[in-house]
């Protein structure tokens, strides 16, 4: 099948978070359950690929259409620029409003006033009984963003 399946790609991209309070860097896929197959598209390689052991399915139903060349384009330079760099798995930032979910605070909703991906900690301001205060080192697993409607 080597002349109908050209290529397999599976997407990934370089993430960093904390750990044990050091900051690692791994690859991770991109979109988890999905690999990209350029193949020309018989009905002998489409069920070779169908059959393929942890192939659930295609994108596109009984018979998949093929991507558009301008697609294709979009994804392969999406994944090169994620290549490139490296992503922060929390992407909190200055300005955010957040819950506290653990600690002394839990329950309290405040705005992210710091953020040190390097350390995985981040500053919070709260207000309690009417006075702004500052938590300090409050850990990324401590805290969910609050979604913009929740927020009024």
């Amino acid at each position: 099948m080597a002349e109908l399946v050209a290529e397999v790609l599976v997407p990934t991209e370089n993430v960093a978070e904390v750990k044990k309070g050091q900051q690692r860097v791994s690859e991770k896929r991109m979109w988890p359950g999905y690999i990209l197959v350029k193949m020309e598209l018989t009905d002998d390689a489409w069920m070779y690929v169908k059959n393929t052991n942890g192939v659930i399915d295609f994108l596109g139903g009984e018979k998949p259409l093929p991507l558009q060349q301008h697609e294709i384009d979009t994804i392969l330079a999406d994944i090169e620029s994620k290549k490139a760099g490296v992503v922060q798995k929390h992407n909190i930032q200055i300005g955010d409003k957040v819950k506290i979910n653990d600690g002394v605070f839990v329950n309290f909703i405040g705005t992210v006033q710091e953020v040190f991906h390097d350390k995985g900690r981040l500053s919070v301001l709260v207000s309690i009984f009417g006075r702004e205060t500052r938590v300090d080192d409050l850990e990324f697993w401590q805290v969910e963003l609050v979604p913009q409607e929740a927020e009024t």
